[in-house]
């Protein structure tokens, strides 16, 4: 499967190590020490050979292709936390010819048992601390492998002198499926995003031409492997370069220069608050003190980017492009800061009206680079041209929603400048309609974001008392921080592109964000609490602390205030969908 040209597939790629004793991956600052994982003592760094990792992928394919039944879909679903039989079964798959289904862990009951049951799954590899998370599940012909287990070992020793190439359900084209991974689900239900193997292997040999990654470079992987980003943004431009990966069980803030210096990690990538989360830990004298050189990701923000260059001396390069492969902009070197970039190679991106199918005007910025003129600029991108998109596993009506009118529609909300930059402006579903006036709550959280007491902050909707929403944002403040409701005020008014309308009339004072697995806002969770009271989601007294403005001050939202807003709602026949979004 040796080629001499550019490989094509995700499978040549990983042939590509075979033989090849240089570093490929490193494990263990964070693991434990069952025997399969290598790790001489907690804490110690295992580091496996381009020519290992191959070496275990190859087994397991050939494992795989023996425990697959006659007939059914070569899908193998995957539940486990970034340890090393991650990249090992994602190898296998692709030398296979099969899918990978990344199986999110934090999705509970009949959620967790639909993803798997979904997806065709026919054998599930998980680990034991998993096992209690698949108790009780109705999972029908579904064969589950135990990681970390003498009876996985047994099953796996036949194959221990198995190469790439020698076992195999379809073959390795790069037409071949090799991933069916879920969108976030911040929003609603997941969606099993379909990603060829060609595809993927082009996305890996174009971000590592995009930063430079040579073999010397170390990638850390500390956001999930069930997700899209650690799998195309991470480890396949690391393997495209022939550079190490290195594995983070789970995102830990308090442990990453650790885990960067331990690994001698070079380049990162990140999504959601992971980069909120690491400015807020405590700073220390040697902040500066590691060889990391890069992050790429989403979500972090121009506020918390440049404050994450100035402490770390880290740059951190926003990008845009879902697991769907429908759009990407790409950053180029006279991008503004606040946007995202151009539209990449081969794609017509618009910003389009929803509403009306038009083309959105361009943004008015004024002299600091902030939006005039949001209610008409702020529409849905979406993608004119061709598209990657490869659809949904099983889902034709989610399919035609994204492509209605022969066009990739993002579900996003951007803004166009007059030079032709792009603007990240939220998810459609974050839209707010305050006062007849459409607002994006990304455009308000990064304005909120500038309160130096904040550390995380998310803006969503709440249902006006006669019509249409209202402004909430949830803050969670920086440790030893408290909130004072004159000085955010004070705050607020100094804002020179804070329209009245996105004034915040609600605000929750939380202990923790909360986030999805991925470090997404967990949006439905806060729109479903909404301004009613909710008990903390730590072990500290009483209800969290929500505020609402009145007489252009913030007062505590407190018994009698609530009860004279509720008996408003009543009034105009709209205190049930206060009832709704809760149930």
């Amino acid at each position: 499967m040796r080629t001499t040209t550019a490989p094509e597939t995700v499978a040549e790629l990983i042939a590509c190590q075979w033989g090849d004793r240089r570093p490929g991956l490193k494990h263990g600052t964070d693991a434990d020490t069952r025997p399969h994982t290598g790790v001489t003592g907690a804490g110690a760094v295992t580091v496996l050979s381009r020519h290992r990792t191959a070496r275990e992928a190859a087994a397991r394919a050939a494992l795989l292709v023996d425990l697959l039944p006659p007939g059914a879909e070569p899908h193998v679903g995957v539940l486990l936390d970034n340890t090393p039989e991650f990249p090992f079964w994602l190898g296998a798959a692709a030398l296979a010819g099969a899918a990978v289904a990344g199986i999110n862990p934090t999705r509970r009951g009949p959620e967790l048992a639909r993803d798997i049951l979904h997806t065709d799954c026919r054998i599930l590899v998980t680990a034991p601390e998993h096992l209690r998370l698949l108790r009780g599940l109705d999972l029908p012909g579904v064969r589950i492998l135990v990681t970390g287990t003498e009876e996985y070992e047994a099953l796996l020793a036949p194959y221990a002198a198995a190469e790439p190439g020698d076992a195999t359900v379809a073959v390795p084209t790069p037409a071949a499926r090799f991933l069916l991974y879920f969108t976030s689900g911040s929003t609603g239900a997941p969606k099993a995003a379909i990603c060829s193997q060609g595809r993927i292997a082009a996305a890996g040999h174009a971000l590592a031409r995009r930063f430079d990654v040579t073999p010397d470079d170390v990638h850390y992987i500390c956001m999930p492997l069930f997700h899209g980003n650690a799998v195309i943004a991470d480890w396949l431009p690391a393997l495209a370069a022939g550079a190490p990966v290195a594995l983070r069980r789970r995102f830990s803030a308090s442990a990453f220069l650790d885990d960067v210096r331990a690994y001698g990690a070079t380049y990162f990538t990140y999504v959601g608050r992971a980069v909120q989360y690491l400015l807020a830990t405590a700073p220390r004298p040697d902040d500066r003190a590691h060889p990391l050189r890069l992050g790429f990701g989403t979500e972090a923000g121009a506020v918390d980017a440049a404050r994450f260059a100035e402490r770390f001396g880290v740059r951190l390069v926003e990008g845009y492009g879902a697991t769907e492969g429908g759009a990407s902009v790409q950053r180029t070197p006279d991008t503004p800061p606040a946007a995202l970039g151009r539209a990449g190679d081969g794609d017509d991106l618009a910003v389009i009206d929803p509403r009306t199918g038009r083309e959105c005007p361009p943004a008015v910025l004024d002299a600091e680079g902030r939006l005039r003129n949001g209610d008409e600029a702020i529409g849905e991108l979406v993608n004119r041209g061709r598209s990657l998109f490869e659809g949904y596993w099983r889902n034709p009506e989610a399919e035609a929603a994204r492509t209605r009118r022969g066009w990739y529609w993002t579900g996003d909300l951007f803004f166009r400048d007059p030079d032709g930059f792009l603007y990240f402006a939220g998810r459609t579903d974050d839209r707010l309609r305050v006062d007849s006036e459409n607002l994006a709550a990304a455009m308000i959280e990064n304005i909120l974001a500038r309160w130096e007491r904040a550390a995380a902050v998310a803006v969503y909707a709440v249902p006006d008392e006669v019509a249409g929403d209202q402004v909430m944002a949830a803050l969670a403040l920086r440790e030893g921080a408290v909130f004072d409701p004159d000085a955010f005020a004070a705050f607020l008014a100094a804002q020179p592109d804070l329209g009245t309308k996105m004034t915040p009339r609600y605000v929750r004072i939380l202990d923790v964000m909360p986030v999805t697995a991925t470090n997404k806002v967990h949006r439905v969770a806060l729109r479903r609490a909404g301004f009613l009271p909710g008990p903390r989601p730590e072990a500290a007294p009483g209800p969290e602390p929500v505020w609402h403005r009145t007489a252009g001050a913030y007062r505590p939202l407190d018994a009698p205030a609530l009860a004279a807003l509720l008996a408003r709602y009543e009034t105009q026949g709209r205190r049930d969908l206060l009832e709704r979004g809760r149930g």
